[in-house]
């Protein structure tokens, strides 16, 4: 006797070999999810702009207009910066979905100016929707940009959002940039009322600042100054508000390269969230239901008031091919269903993981491609969409079809 997940249906075998027992990954480019909710499922998403070479597929961040009523409508910022691509025309994409990921639209193009392929572009890139979808705000080596859409997609106006600069003095570690160049934008974070905008600055070519700015009547960022005395000397990897609803917040989180610090943002202090292990990268976190952290080498929850605990029981399949296990995966972002909390996915260097039990044990989604994943969205049927250097897939992994299920080996 084995153990093994029913294949949904409608699924159709690719060039790629499948994990033994395991269902096939099936190409759609607009895959409808509706028709087999109760089906176990993977599908490959390919609607998206761009020439569709090495990683031009990959959703680096994904962003929620916090006036929204349909959590099922959503943008992405794609990458296309393949060294196949000529260099002229390399570009990033904003693109839109309103069914969860299925299917996308181009919304604006940012074309090469605004970017840098040489130093790293397209891995850590912040990416904000303003409330109704009128502009985003994007961060790239080259500082922060607020992009409207043009009716010819391939127009967007892109408008330079003030920033530190790269002064005379050298920084720390030597730099392909030169003085009186743009620092390179990371964490951006918008109110949902939309008027007050935080953005973080520094990864490598200089000490990590956060600057506050205020919008004007004309839709531009006005610069407050930076928020003093951030206590920490790592890069800024990620970052969020306590209540990405609320008007006026009280807290925003920063996860850095080696801790995660809360800023109270009425007094102006610091503190520091008790639970975190040293030398913890925090590429991604989640605040639905409390603090949920995703780490260079493990994954946290909820433990308390500013407080948080490493998930050390669980046992985490690395290779699908192998009985490797542990709880130091290297975890890239963590999400939280909002409909039902004790629902959590993970994405990491070694695939995408999913537990229904508020992280107490996880499952890794073998269907995948054996590559590296980085982003993820709950979408409020319980279908997942996960996206990563392979390309983007909407998956199903909470249907009850998903469960082992025995099987008579012939």
């Amino acid at each position: 006797m084995m153990a093994s997940p029913l294949i949904g249906r409608g699924q159709t075998t690719t060039p790629q070999t499948p994990a033994p027992n395991h269902a096939v990954v099936a190409s759609s480019s607009s895959p409808d999810a509706g028709d087999d909710l109760d089906s176990c499922f993977v599908h490959r998403v390919t609607g998206l702009p761009g020439s569709h070479r090495f990683a031009s597929d990959f959703i680096e961040a994904i962003a929620s207009d916090p006036d929204a009523n349909d959590p099922d409508v959503i943008w992405g910022l794609t990458a296309d910066l393949s060294s196949e691509v000529p260099s002229q025309d390399r570009a990033m994409y904003i693109s839109k979905s309103t069914n969860g990921g299925a299917t996308w639209t181009q919304i604006a193009r940012v074309d090469s100016r605004y970017f840098d392929a040489r130093i790293g572009e397209g891995l850590r890139n912040g990416f904000i929707v303003s409330p109704g979808g009128t502009y985003f705000v994007i961060t790239t080596q080259r500082g922060a940009f607020q992009v409207f859409p043009q009716p010819n997609k391939s127009d967007s106006l892109v408008k330079p959002i003030v920033g530190p600069r790269v002064p005379d003095s050298p920084p720390k570690t030597p730099i392909t940039k030169k003085a009186g160049d743009p620092i390179r934008a990371n964490v951006v974070e918008l109110t949902a009322d939309g008027n007050h905008l935080i953005i973080g600055y520094g990864y490598f070519d200089r000490e990590p600042q956060l600057f506050r700015y205020h919008k004007d009547k004309d839709e531009s960022w006005i610069e407050e100054g930076p928020i003093l005395h951030l206590p920490t000397e790592m890069d800024l990897l990620s970052a969020q508000f306590d209540d990405s609803k609320k008007l006026d917040p009280g807290f925003l989180y920063v996860g850095t390269g080696d801790q995660v610090y809360l800023l109270n943002l009425h007094s102006m202090k610091w503190s520091r969230i008790e639970g975190v292990g040293p030398d913890s990268a925090i590429h991604g976190m989640s605040v639905v239901g409390g603090l949920h952290l995703a780490a260079c080498w493990g994954v946290y929850n909820p433990s308390g008031p500013g407080t948080v605990r490493r998930v050390t029981n669980a046992r985490f399949l690395l290779h699908r091919t192998t009985d490797e296990t542990g709880s130091n995966v290297r975890a890239y972002s963590i999400e939280v269903d909002p409909s039902k909390p004790n629902r959590e996915v993970v994405t990491s260097l070694t695939g995408v993981y999913t537990s229904q039990d508020s992280g107490e044990s996880w499952r890794r989604l073998n269907d995948l491609p054996e590559e590296e994943f980085r982003s993820a969205h709950f979408n409020s049927d319980g279908t997942i969409l996960v996206s990563g250097i392979a390309g983007t897939f909407l998956a199903n992994p909470f249907s009850d079809a998903c469960s082992p299920h025995l099987k008579i080996r012939q």
